[in-house]
């Protein structure tokens, strides 16, 4: 099947192409009675949106949404929402002369190959100008998961190249204390001092016509015990398949991830206690799950983002009939991914908890 879905009670679509007319979403499964403005959703696209800062793409785009159905009068339907996002600074000069060159590092060689044809301006369907209809959709989610399960999702640059944030007590803060001092700058880094350090090596690598990668967390506060389903969709399972499905992110962790193999069984278990008539750990290093199932504690994840593919650095690459050539990519792009990809990965982990949310409340009598 189309690979163009996500979700089961709680479905979306998206749909449009980075230089196209527009892109959009279809959201079904949106429970009745929802209080719903175009407000809720252009505020989580104003912080995806290019233009921010000199730290991401200067494409000057409003990326303003139209609510066209399954809505009305500020309240859901329970009918399918489809949204529209316009495309009003498409620049498809910069690409003419690429649609016949394999850029590396991006989808051209794959798509051409596979499909035979493909839309070469800013790569199509395979640009992360996709990710928009997902945080459309995904505002809808957080606002559900927020007024009706207390979830509250906030994520973070956590490294660029080798500059790695002190998230000491982050984790210990209330969900809107942590947004304060991830807004507070442009790279969405909570340590102010490594903000400025990476802000500064972001710039240093874009005046070298290059890119850098870096890490992204997000932390879901206020879980509830239960979400997620035994044995192929257990939550961290439809985590790692949301997130990776994101472009140019090529790692997944959860809770310590791939340091806990450096730990013995009795260092990484977390150990349990009772107290207030109510169960809970003393740790969490296994970042919110158990047997792939919530525990009440933290939901916390990690995603590797590569270097942005588009740079004007001159590269080896070869035509579509095999002759080498060398390519400059020209354009607007971001020389860091992750101060943008931080409101996309929270919208993931929001379409994936409030999918999980729903289908808990059917789980028994």
């Amino acid at each position: 099947m189309p690979g163009n879905s996500f979700g089961q009670l709680f479905r979306i679509t998206t749909w449009g192409e980075s230089h196209g007319p527009a892109l959009g979403v279809v959201v079904d499964g949106c429970p009745a009675g929802l209080k719903l403005s175009s407000s809720d959703i252009q505020r989580e696209l104003d912080r995806r949106r290019p233009g921010q800062s000199e730290i991401v793409s200067p494409r000057n785009e409003r990326d303003e949404v139209h609510i066209l159905s399954g809505v009305f009068e500020k309240k859901t339907l329970g009918t399918p929402i489809a949204l529209v996002i316009y495309n009003k600074d498409a620049q498809s000069k910069d690409y003419r002369n690429l649609k016949d060159i394999f850029r590396p590092g991006h989808a051209d060689f794959t798509w051409e190959s596979k499909y035979g044809h493909r839309d070469y301006r800013g790569g199509g369907r395979a640009s992360a100008r996709e990710t928009i209809a997902r945080v459309a959709a995904g505002a809808i989610a957080r606002k559900i998961l927020q007024e009706y399960a207390g979830i509250e999702i906030v994520g973070f640059t956590r490294q660029v190249g080798d500059i790695a944030a002190d998230v000491g007590s982050f984790s210990l803060m209330s969900a809107s204390a942590l947004r304060r001092r991830v807004e507070a700058n442009a790279v969405r880094c909570p340590d102010a001092k490594a903000a400025k350090k990476m802000e500064d090596f972001i710039l240093k690598v874009k005046e070298e016509g290059d890119s850098i990668g870096g890490v992204v967390e997000v932390i879901a506060k206020g879980m509830p015990i239960g979400l997620g389903e035994p044995v192929f969709n257990k939550l961290p399972a439809d985590l790692a398949y949301a997130l990776m499905s994101l472009p140019a992110v090529k790692g997944f962790e959860i809770g310590d991830g791939f340091a806990a193999v450096k730990s013995k069984g009795s260092e990484n278990n977390d150990v349990f206690e009772y107290a207030n008539e109510k169960f809970s750990a003393k740790t969490n290093h296994a970042g919110g799950t158990l047997g792939g199932i919530s525990s009440g504690l933290d939901l916390i994840v990690r995603i590797a983002i590569k270097p942005a593919s588009s740079i004007k650095k001159e590269q080896e690459t070869v035509t579509k009939q095999g002759e080498k050539t060398r390519i400059s990519v020209e354009g607007r792009h971001d020389p860091c991914l992750c101060p943008r990809a931080v409101p996309i990965a929270e919208a993931m982990v929001a379409l994936v908890l409030i999918d999980h949310w729903l289908r808990m409340k059917t789980s028994r009598l």
